[in-house]
């Protein structure tokens, strides 16, 4: 039981450690994206952000399902 508790904390701890650097890596990547893509147009930079996520997303869907 002892056991238990204690692997349950490491794995919330883990959890919430790669959670924020999930959330630090994209924050990095969106900042950055701000500054070279369309500095001056922010909704050009945003349809283009949309656009280049949905691409890599419909390219990368078969893996994607190998995966689940």
């Amino acid at each position: 039981m002892v056991v238990e508790k204690k692997r349950s904390f490491k794995n919330i701890t883990k959890s919430i450690l790669v959670a924020f650097a999930i959330i630090a890596f994209w924050r990095g990547v969106w900042e950055l994206m701000d500054i070279y893509l369309f500095p001056s147009n922010k909704p050009l930079s945003a349809l283009v952000s949309l656009i280049i996520g949905l691409v890599i997303l419909y390219s990368t869907r078969n893996l994607l399902e190998k995966l689940t």
